[in-house]
């Protein structure tokens, strides 16, 4: 894959940067189940932290629903028979991106205190690390798990997924999930939902959806039309900086090929600032999806980016933004724009 960086552009040689691309990071198993915790970007979200928009109502009836959750979960005993026979607490967040719904899921986690917390696919990544029962295992011993951004892009994870919530909430854990799907619509447009029907189903019957309505609170559009920052503006902008990265985008997108998104966390580990020449359009889905985890994995770390080449205008086609992906595309964007403008912040300063 070439990186359609321009030729005219000054080289990176003689630049003494760390690059991501140099890096492939081993994750032990104890590690991901201690990072299954809300991440540094809300490390300090709460219930009164997030301010309702008054032209939502919703905004403010899922603040309270969320606020007599907690304390059903914390009424609800930490294990035992007593847990088992209740119905335990499962809530399901609905709405576009950047209404907060990430905000309202870890003020109930710390609300709460004892909760796993992490994205779908570091659970099912977690399965894939520990096995099916020993995560079910490490899991039940929480009063709360929390899944962000649940989506289904295959009847595996469908099949999954539907398996392990029924394990947990059989023995009394209460679930909380955030999504722009709801949870009866989960797979529509991705593969062949109509012959996992039941399995989705059975989701969706678990949970009780709260719509979240209102505006993107980083206040940005679906698209960006930003530009690019100039080559020689990256690569000054991470000059003398121990904390930063410097790489080629499409070497990048080749790199995160050979890496389990797993460990796309561990990749930024001491990582304060990324910068990315020769930005451009991505070629195919599953790329789109390896850069779209990446940017959660940022955005998780509050870590400012510099966009080079083309910027974030053109990172997804057409087609790729009216396809069955197209609200994960959204949030890469929103969340890509919040951490560019993180980075001309940065250079501005």
């Amino acid at each position: 894959m070439t990186s359609e960086q321009d030729v005219s552009a000054p080289p990176l040689a003689g630049h003494v940067v760390a690059s991501l691309v140099g890096r492939r990071p081993q994750v032990p198993t104890a590690r991901l189940l201690a990072e299954l915790v809300p991440p540094r970007h809300f490390a300090d979200a709460s219930f009164d932290t997030y301010v309702p928009d008054t032209a939502h109502p919703s905004q403010a009836a899922t603040v309270a629903r969320l606020r007599s959750a907690a304390d059903e979960i914390r009424g609800g005993g930490k294990g035992g028979l007593l847990r088992r026979r209740r119905r335990p607490v499962a809530v399901y967040l609905d709405g576009g991106f950047g209404v907060g719904k990430t905000h309202l899921l870890t003020s109930l986690a710390h609300a709460v205190g004892d909760a796993a917390y992490g994205t779908f696919v570091e659970y099912t990544n977690l399965v894939g690390a520990l096995g099916f029962l020993p995560t079910v295992e490490a899991l039940a011993t929480r009063r709360l798990v929390c899944i962000d951004e649940f989506e289904l892009d295959d009847p595996g994870d469908t099949v999954l997924m539907s398996r392990l919530l029924r394990e947990l909430a059989d023995r009394g854990v209460a679930l909380a999930a955030t999504s722009n799907t709801l949870p009866g619509s989960l797979g529509e447009g991705r593969f062949a939902a109509d012959d996992f029907l039941r399995e989705i189903q059975a989701l969706s019957d678990r949970f009780e959806v709260l719509r979240v309505d209102g505006e993107d609170y980083r206040h940005r559009s679906v698209v960006t039309d930003a530009d690019g920052l100039p080559q020689d503006v990256v690569v000054a902008g991470v000059d003398g900086r121990a904390d930063a990265t410097l790489d080629d985008f499409g070497a990048l997108l080749d790199h995160l090929a050979t890496v389990h998104p797993s460990r796309y966390g561990a990749l930024l580990d001491g990582v304060g600032l990324v910068g990315l020449t020769g930005v451009h359009a991505v070629p195919t889905q599953d790329v789109a999806l390896r850069l779209v985890v990446l940017v959660d994995r940022l955005y998780d770390r509050d870590v400012p980016v510099l966009l080079g080449g083309a910027g974030e205008r053109a990172l997804f086609s057409e087609a790729m933004l009216a396809g069955g992906y197209r609200k994960k595309y959204y949030r890469a964007l929103s969340r890509l724009g919040s951490l560019a403008a993180d980075g001309q912040a940065l250079l501005a300063g």
